[in-house]
């Protein structure tokens, strides 16, 4: 018996897993986003779901979840990782670049929204206060679903998709602003505000400023000190303890872990370690949003659609015209021609995964009865549904227009750099120094925790990571590099990162150091455009050194050099299907 007891605590987990096998791969599969998945598993293993057929078909009961209760508190933590990865994502740099975009188009879109599904919602006989939450609800839209279909469309770095990032963007910025207005709100009932009330949140705001402080003060220390360790397992174990901990310090102050989570996210951004976090946290927050998702299933009573069809459909069809039509006038304001606003405009018309967020602390807070926040809730999710559709749609419509142009940088408001140099050693440094003295912007990614702290204390855009892994390489920015430099003295390292980078992007340059003639020739196995020998360069410089020193005319002892180089290069048997633009590249040279 006792054993028994033992496993059926593990039953709920086991679903989880299960589902999460089944869902992702099939839904990627039918290009449909995973997060629509595991909303309907809920469904299905929530007591809206099998559960009802178990009194007609008892072994129903193995399939489905026995404590949502429990699997909701766990799931809060995928919002919490979702927030601090949203924090990391966040710069200084890409805010002030996207100034215009984000804090015009986007704060526009937030502000008008809110008040226009605000007002709709007094019209219908609502409350101030539970109106406005269920405006500002549904006035965000889901980033967790637009921006994979627009990356898998190629269209996140067009004009259109700029615009709609940079709303995305404003949107996960009000999510915290939202969250603490609720706070607020519910604090006494809906009772209006008041100086008495407000000074209810002065631990809050203590709290914060110290979350803050100590963020400034100790977290980059604390990566460094683990980071020199050189231990993954440690790092993993610090980045759980930065988002966890500073989700429960914001959460004994009063305010949600999400916020608390996001606040050490946007502290994080700024430094050397932001990309190797990412990459850490990442496996965590894709399982626990997935749990999220999964939760939100379970509490969704879509017998609501079978029991007043009309009025939820209505709701849908109504955010979709009215979200759609405010976001469409504004674009259109920022000069976007017809069709083009069109595009940004029917993607983001949907709800989004931070309705469920709002609904539920406002139901939980008392601003929205558990059955209005159920009702829209089902509203929200039958249009998220139908964002790949709108978007489709959107790039059909696009296409008819010539493309729009808006005076932001490319790559979504960012300068993105034209090389990324991985190993910032002496010889690193020095392509750096070289690469800068002629204007070509570069990145840097090291393992070694010291080089990384040399770097960034002499201003050098350098990140720790570990560059073998194809995750870090693309949150280095690999994607829109035009060439990658290895200069590790790791030979096996720098195989495995030419290899990986040639996978990611056959069509890149790739020029990398090699111990000696037999590490090049590796080298170029693996896929790289050029491989430089230390020993075949450094007695090549030796030569050019002593022959003009003798009296041998300069320009002979360079065309030499350049002879022999080419010499040592068809030496290296080098593939055919790079060989050629290898010997044409090294002749244009000579």
């Amino acid at each position: 018996m006792d054993g028994h007891g033992a496993t059926d605590g593990y039953k709920d987990i086991v679903l989880f897993l299960a589902t999460a096998g089944v869902v992702v791969p099939l839904f990627r599969r039918w290009k449909i986003s995973p997060i629509l998945g595991f909303i309907l598993a809920g469904v299905a293993l929530g007591p809206f779901g099998l559960a009802r057929l178990g009194d007609l078909a008892p072994w129903v009961s193995y399939f489905t979840v026995d404590n949502p209760e429990d699997i909701a508190q766990l799931a809060e933590l995928g919002v919490v990782f979702l927030l601090f990865m949203i924090g990391l994502e966040l710069s200084w740099e890409r805010l002030r670049l996207m100034r215009k975009l984000v804090f015009g188009l986007g704060a526009a879109q937030v502000a008008v929204t809110l008040g226009v599904l605000t007002g709709l919602a007094m019209l219908l006989g609502m409350d101030v206060a539970p109106a406005a939450a269920i405006g500002a609800a549904l006035a965000l839209s889901s980033t967790a679903i637009v921006m994979p279909v627009l990356i898998e469309q190629r269209r996140h770095h067009s004009t259109t998709g700029r615009a709609t990032f940079a709303i995305l963007l404003f949107q996960d910025l009000a999510v915290a602003p939202i969250l603490i207005t609720l706070a607020v709100l519910g604090a006494r009932g809906g009772e209006e505000l008041s100086p008495r009330l407000l000074l209810t949140f002065a631990p809050a705001m203590l709290g914060m400023i110290g979350l803050v402080a100590f963020g400034r003060l100790l977290l980059r220390p604390l990566l460094r000190s683990v980071a020199r360790a050189k231990s993954e397992e440690l790092f993993m174990a610090a980045c759980l303890l930065v988002v966890i901990g500073a989700g429960l310090v914001s959460a004994l102050t009063g305010l949600s872990m999400a916020l608390g989570a996001f606040v050490a996210g946007l502290l994080l951004a700024e430094t050397e370690f932001r990309h190797e976090v990412e990459v850490t946290i990442e496996p965590f927050k894709g399982l626990l949003l997935g749990l999220f998702f999964l939760s939100v299933g379970i509490g969704l009573n879509l017998s609501l659609l079978a029991a007043r069809p009309l009025e939820v459909l209505g709701l849908a069809a109504g955010l979709l015209l009215a979200k759609g039509a405010v976001i469409f006038a504004l674009a259109r304001l920022t000069r976007l021609p017809p069709l083009a606003a069109a595009e940004v405009a029917l993607p983001l018309a949907a709800g989004g995964e931070f309705a469920f967020v709002i609904i539920n602390q406002a139901a939980g807070l008392g601003v929205v009865s558990l059955q209005t926040g159920q009702f829209v809730m089902v509203a929200a999710t039958l249009t998220m549904a139908l964002v790949p559709v709108l978007a489709w749609l959107g790039q059909r419509l696009a296409r008819r227009e010539p493309p729009p142009a808006l005076d932001e940088a490319p790559g979504g408001g960012e300068g993105a750099p034209a090389v990324l140099i991985v190993g910032y050693g002496r010889v690193g440094q020095l392509v750096g120094d070289m690469l800068s003295r002629h204007g070509a912007a570069w990145v840097s990614a090291e393992r070694d925790p010291r080089l990384v702290e040399q770097a960034r204390r002499s201003g050098r855009p350098c990140f720790f990571g570990d560059a073998s892994r194809a995750e870090f390489l693309n949150r280095c920015g690999l994607g829109d590099v035009s060439a990658l430099v290895v200069t590790m003295d790791d030979p096996e390292g720098a195989e495995t990162v030419v290899s990986v980078a040639r996978r990611l992007r056959p069509d890149l340059v790739i020029v990398a150091r090699a111990r000696d003639a037999r590490h090049a020739k590796r080298l170029y196995e693996m896929g790289a455009t050029d491989a430089v020998p230390e020993t075949v360069e450094a007695s090549l410089q030796l030569s050019e050194t002593v022959l003009v020193e003798i009296g041998v005319p300069m320009g002979l002892v360079i065309a030499s050099i350049h002879e022999r180089r080419d010499e040592y290069r068809q030496d290296l048997n080098r593939p055919d299907a790079v060989g050629g633009r290898r010997r044409s590249r090294a002749n244009d040279k000579g």
